[in-house]
């Protein structure tokens, strides 16, 4: 089996498409076409093509998940998560069935991402903490609850609400100020309140301030 085409894609510039005795065979972007030395003229055994065919399928599966990672910060567990999805059929709007791919090509799509720090659960707690509800307000409880939900460790969520500068009592006034025109009754504003993870003082504190 002879390399007889090597020609860039009209949708992506950094693949290329690479056809074998005449026809094509699989895409690759130009880091693996140079990392595995593919030219014009290379001959292969079906063995071999067969293993390029899956450098092929890692090579995508990889650019779709570093350009889900780059969407913002997600914690180990959403990107794990993201990946085993792809390894789930799907079928196409033709309805035809697409094949999940191997898991460990999601392996090691994982594991590159998180050796080039793309996927990071301290500079993703550190995004959430700044950034979750920071003009509607939210308790260190709630941002608690929700970081562990997302998969991240206890000592790293500690760590990070202690150095943060966001305190319940500022957070809290953000939600009276934007919720209080909704709740006339004063027992269920508190209700409310304290779903959000407040404490009964810091809400009482905080509405008699108001008053």
């Amino acid at each position: 089996m002879k390399i007889t085409s090597i020609t860039v894609q009209v949708r992506d510039k950094d693949r290329v498409n690479v056809s074998v005795d005449g026809k094509y065979r699989l895409s690759l972007d130009f880091t693996q076409l140079l990392d595995l030395g593919i030219k014009l003229g290379n001959e292969y055994t079906e063995e071999e093509m067969l293993k390029l065919e899956e450098e092929s399928q890692y090579g995508k599966l990889y650019g779709r998940a570093l350009e889900y990672s780059l969407m913002r910060p997600h914690s180990q567990r959403e990107v794990r998560d993201y990946l085993y999805r792809k390894t789930r059929d799907s079928r196409t709007k033709e309805g035809l069935v697409r094949k999940g791919v191997a898991p460990q090509l999601t392996d090691r799509v994982f594991e590159r991402l998180v050796t080039k720090g793309y996927v990071d659960d301290e500079k993703f707690a550190r995004f959430w903490i700044e950034n979750r509800n920071l003009r509607k307000g939210s308790s260190m409880r709630k941002l608690s609850a929700e970081l562990g939900a997302k998969g991240v460790e206890r000592t790293i969520i500690e760590k990070l609400l202690g150095e943060t500068e966001r305190d319940d009592a500022t957070e809290l006034e953000k939600i009276i100020e934007k919720k209080r025109s909704r709740y006339p009754d004063e027992q269920k504003f508190m209700m409310y309140l304290a779903r959000q993870g407040f404490s009964y003082d810091d809400i009482k504190s905080a509405l008699n301030k108001e008053d």
